[in-house]
């Protein structure tokens, strides 16, 4: 992997790769150039056929405090062009997050405010540290959670933010675990062992059917009945005369262990 960035970490064990924010001195908050090197780490991390999952987390104390406020100082005299510029550079990293073919683990190892919250949304599983507090702070600004809505609400429904976007409160881990932004709490101390666990249970998966099942979830909610019907049936039948799918039912079959790639 390559060292290149200077705003993040990635860091190998076996075929898990740990992907830091790695801003401890600002909390993790991300600027311009975070977002550009999460995106370009994320497509790196996609194409590296020797890692079968990425955790997320965060160095130091935080996991992400939201946006850098140095970077909001310039914001604060953009255009509207410039905005819709900035904007975008959030979107698409998170984006990235989000469509990548391999399942990616959030441990969320202490405060997430504001945008900060969109990394959890676009990850797969979402593992928090019982120390984590959480907040979609942006209305006390006078800002929204905008860029960020889109992943939020495909992991918890919007009745159960609605509170936590109108108020900027803030709210704990079983908070965040009851409402469905986080999968699994932790001690904090379990954090990052449970997040291995997790990956290695995920790699007792087939890798090509896991970009399937995320490739699904992404595209039939959009369907109607008829459309999602048709469109599933192509993809369980060209699926099962794939090599990947041939190996793992007749390992079944034959009762025995699979070995993924």
């Amino acid at each position: 992997m390559t060292s290149r960035y200077s705003t993040i970490e990635l860091e190998r064990r076996g075929k898990v790769l740990t992907l830091w924010l790695a801003r401890p001195d600002v909390r993790n908050a991300f600027d311009d150039v975070l977002l550009k090197e999460l995106a370009q780490a994320c497509a790196e991390v996609d194409a590296d056929p020797g890692v079968r999952v990425m955790v997320l987390s965060g160095r130091g104390q935080a996991f992400c405090a939201g946006a850098d406020l140095s970077w909001m100082r310039k914001v604060v005299d953009y255009t509207f062009m410039e905005n819709l510029r900035d904007s975008g550079a959030i979107a698409s990293a998170f984006s990235a997050l989000s469509r990548m073919k391999k399942p990616t683990v959030a441990a969320i190892n202490g405060a997430t405010i504001g945008g900060g919250m969109g990394f959890l949304g676009a990850c797969d599983i979402v593992i928090a540290s019982s120390a984590a507090v959480f907040s979609l702070s942006e209305v006390r600004l006078g800002l929204v959670p905008a860029c960020i809505a889109p992943f939020l609400l495909r992991r918890a429904p919007a009745g159960a933010l609605r509170r936590w976007m109108l108020s900027g409160e803030r709210f704990d881990a079983a908070t965040a675990q009851g409402i469905g932004l986080v999968d699994q709490v932790a001690k904090p101390e379990e954090l990052l062992p449970e997040a291995q666990r997790m990956a290695e249970r995920l790699m007792e998966a087939a890798p090509g059917a896991q970009a399937v099942v995320k490739t699904l979830l992404e595209r039939v909610p959009e369907l109607g009945l008829d459309a999602a019907l048709e469109h599933t049936v192509g993809v369980i039948a060209k699926l099962r005369a794939s090599p990947e799918a041939q190996k793992g039912m007749r390992s079944f079959l034959e009762k025995k262990p699979c070995a993924w790639d």
